[in-house]
């Protein structure tokens, strides 16, 4: 009989998952979204509350679950599944807070000298303001925690970056984080861990800005290929060395290890140094299906692997496919409750991540403004990946829809 899974989580790396681990498993997603229906069976209970998903996997002979929410890793349902004796994958809150807090996660690269941009945390407005008069432009400011929406600006002006930091404020933030801009390839790193033994899972060059030349306002993500070429073993071999042990070997100190995957987002400047940015606590949605598409091996032992406790004596890489993936998000804008058109047309290797979508009464789908899809192809060379990509994206419709159409261009590679 087929294992009970359970994934924690309602958009499109959720379904990139659920949609892998489905082939082999019964699988259970909490709260998912209407297109991963379509495969999996989606149960009606809010990312935070933690202590109704512990109730449904002792009543429904869940043997795994993997959260990949941000908002019940903070609310520490690994700690409260491993109580119950529930096998879980997925870091306890003290763990992932160097991630879910920016503030504290750059506290803890300052501490342990990871290269990151000089940066100042800021609990009043006016102790920011203060602070960017010896600023140079353009300056990053940030919000302490992830956010979909107007979380990072970067600002080119004194005068922006104060109506930012007013915003923020003003919205309820209690801190804001003020960070020097770096020049470069904006890339993700992302590791699988047991809290000990830590191997790198793949790379991302990720596309931020809404617009074609990184233009136009920060997204939380508009598209990425993989690997990340420039990236070398050399410097693989350094992020993992100089990053993620130091990182993962505190935690562990501290009495608070990492189980989970991390992911590791970095900046390769024009004269081949590193910079660290933050960190985030599971794949990302534009990054899901790129990094998982080009593992090549099944990703249910190796999380298996990291619970039990076999990681670190079984395993010495991960392996990868000499492949290349490419993801394009696909959004509407304001626009909302538009009928998506084309997604029967794609080609059957086509995979197509719900973001923000749901089903009318006819089972179309419509979008729901903002991010509505992420699209990803895979090839054996990144022009040919990009190429597909962008042939498939031609194909659907809907109101408002825009893309970027550099992702592998001159921007970022």
């Amino acid at each position: 009989m087929d294992k009970n899974l359970l994934i924690i989580g309602n958009s499109a790396r959720e379904y990139s998952l659920a949609k892998i681990l489905s082939e082999n498993f019964n699988v259970f997603v909490a709260p998912g979204n209407d297109a991963i229906s379509e495969f999996a069976t989606v149960v009606d209970i809010r990312e935070s509350n933690v202590a109704e998903l512990v109730d449904f996997a002792l009543e429904n002979d869940i043997s795994f679950t993997v959260c990949c929410s941000e908002v019940a890793i903070e609310n520490d349902v690994a700690k409260l599944f491993e109580i119950n004796n529930l096998k879980i994958f997925a870091p306890t809150a003290s763990a992932a807070s160097f991630s879910i807090n920016k503030s504290i996660g750059k506290k803890l690269m300052y501490k342990l000298k990871i290269p990151t941009p000089r940066f100042g945390i800021f609990e009043k407005k006016q102790l920011a303001f203060d602070y960017l008069k010896n600023c140079n432009m353009p300056i990053v400011i940030k919000t302490d925690k992830h956010k979909p929406f107007n979380s990072v600006m970067v600002c080119p002006t004194e005068t922006i970056a104060k109506a930012f930091i007013e915003d923020c404020f003003f919205s309820g933030e209690e801190k804001v984080i003020i960070e020097e801009y770096v020049h470069g390839i904006n890339f993700s790193l992302y590791v699988i861990t047991d809290g000990y033994k830590v191997l790198p899972i793949g790379t991302v060059v990720d596309y931020k800005y809404a617009l074609e030349g990184n233009g136009g306002v920060l997204t939380s993500g508009m598209g990425a290929y993989s690997p990340c070429l420039k990236l070398t073993d050399d410097h693989i071999a350094y992020l993992v060395s100089e990053i993620a042990y130091p990182l993962v070997d505190s935690l562990e100190k501290q009495g608070t290890p990492y189980l989970g995957i991390i992911g590791i987002d970095g900046i390769l400047t024009p004269d081949d140094t590193i910079s660290i940015i933050e960190c985030n606590t599971f794949l990302r949605d534009h990054d899901a299906q790129c990094i998982l598409s080009l593992i090549d091996y099944d990703i249910y032992k190796l999380m298996e692997a990291c619970v039990i406790g076999s990681f670190s004596d079984d395993y010495d890489f991960v392996p990868l496919k000499d492949e290349f993936a490419v993801s394009g998000v696909l959004s509407s804008g304001k626009y909302k409750n538009s009928i998506i058109e084309g997604l029967d047309e794609l080609q059957d290797d086509t995979v197509v991540g719900h973001l923000n979508t749901k089903r009318n009464s006819y089972l179309e789908y419509e979008t729901q403004g903002d991010r509505a899809l992420v699209v990803t192809k895979t090839a054996k060379t990144l022009s040919r990946a990009k190429t597909r990509l962008y042939e498939e994206l031609e194909f659907i419709a809907f109101e408002g829809k825009r893309y970027r159409k550099d992702i592998c261009g001159i921007i970022n590679q």
